[in-house]
């Protein structure tokens, strides 16, 4: 009445009012009273708006695809937004004046295709069906940097792609062809199949001889541990019978030495015996010649014929010479007797008695020499080979 009104906003709407070309009261959610005849109210919705898009453009190999997307959006700046576009309402129906609200969202979808429009064209159509996520992120990242959006006071909540798809024809061709691949794919794996059970059939025969393989060489070690076992038994009983020979031999060395020993001992009591013989032959003919010259004193004393004396004095003196000789000659032949059992050893061994050491040493080194068949390995160290052509 009278031109006064009473209006309420939702609290999703920013109000201005205008009076007189100046803001004379603005808000989110207003309510109040107005002069019609003298006001203007803009009000200008700040809830998000979701603007689906469908569009067709080309790839970079002049493929045509059809994107299907959503853009989400919102004024955040109502008052830059209201000075560029014409959200005055009428007093009377509380409609907007003019279209501008409705001309937003497709200025919004035309900047967004602009962006895809770029992207797709960098992209061939098999790289363009792959990469909605990349496309959405970059068209998004640009969208929300391009000035026309900020400038009307726009802020971008959300943008996704939501397909990409390529024209029937096109589609046919990719589906024939990727239906071959997955035939050919679908006859790889039956090949696939069948070149594993030929392996798994080589594997299961490879298996059997290899066991087959490892059973002979089990049976091969048997018989080889039983010829080892056989042999070690031959050999130790030959070692058995060697040491045996050996113990055969040291014993017959020992009894040969014990031999060699009495029988040197019976060669020096034999010599003993025949040095006694000797002596006391010498004793006798001292005892006789010492009678006969006391005989010759008493029977020159007695002064019997001179003559007669000296022929019966050479007489007994030829005889007690030839005495001495028989029994000299007895006692060398019974001497060469006991030496003539006596091996040529037990010889050297008493005629080494008293011998020095250098000549003992010589006739030791012969005795090596005589038996050096017998002898494995003789080792003389230096120090005695100088020592001993120190002492020469």
């Amino acid at each position: 009445m009278l031109g006064l009104n009473f209006v309420k906003f939702q609290p999703t709407t920013y109000a201005l009012v205008y009076q007189n070309g100046k803001i004379v009261r603005e808000g989110i959610g207003l309510s109040f009273f107005y002069y019609a005849p003298t006001t203007s109210l803009v009000a200008v919705p700040t809830s998000s708006v979701e603007a689906p898009f469908m569009f067709e453009e080309s790839t970079a190999d002049y493929q045509k695809v059809t994107i299907q997307g959503q853009l989400t959006y919102r004024i955040s700046d109502a008052k830059k937004t209201s000075q560029l576009l014409n959200y005055t309402l009428d007093s009377k129906t509380q409609k907007y004046l003019s279209d501008d609200p409705q001309k937003l969202s497709p200025r919004v979808i035309n900047a967004v295709q602009v962006l895809t429009k770029k992207e797709l064209a960098a992209l061939s159509l098999r790289e363009a069906l792959k990469a909605s996520d990349t496309i959405a992120k970059n068209v998004g990242e640009g969208i929300r940097l391009n000035s026309e959006i900020t400038s009307l006071g726009l802020e971008i909540l959300g943008f996704s792609v939501l397909a990409i798809k390529p024209n029937q024809d096109t589609s046919r061709a990719l589906e024939a062809e990727a239906r071959e691949q997955i035939l050919k794919e679908s006859d790889n794996a039956i090949y696939a199949r069948r070149n594993a059970a030929l392996e798994q059939e080589r594997k299961i025969k490879e298996n059997e001889l290899s066991t087959e393989l490892a059973v002979e060489q089990k049976k091969r070690q048997i018989r080889e541990t039983q010829m080892d076992a056989e042999l070690s038994v031959q050999q130790k009983q030959q070692e058995l019978q060697r040491r045996n020979a050996l113990a055969q031999i040291e014993l017959n060395e020992k009894n040969t030495d014990a031999s060699n020993a009495l029988l040197a001992k019976n060669t020096e009591a034999a010599i003993a015996n025949a040095a006694r013989n000797v002596d006391a032959t010498i004793v006798t003919q001292n005892k006789t010649q010492a009678a006969e010259l006391e005989r010759r004193d008493k029977e020159l004393i007695s002064q019997i014929a001179l003559e007669e004396k000296k022929k019966t004095l050479a007489l007994l003196a030829s005889e007690n010479v030839r005495t001495d000789a028989d029994a000299r000659a007895y006692a060398i032949t019974a001497m060469m007797k006991a030496y003539a059992s006596v091996d040529a050893k037990t010889l050297q061994t008493l005629a080494s008695a008293g011998m020095d050491a250098h000549r003992l040493i010589a006739q030791a080194f012969r005795d090596l020499a005589d038996g050096s068949g017998k002898i494995g390995q003789l080792n003389i160290s230096p120090d005695l080979l100088s020592e001993l052509l120190n002492r020469n």
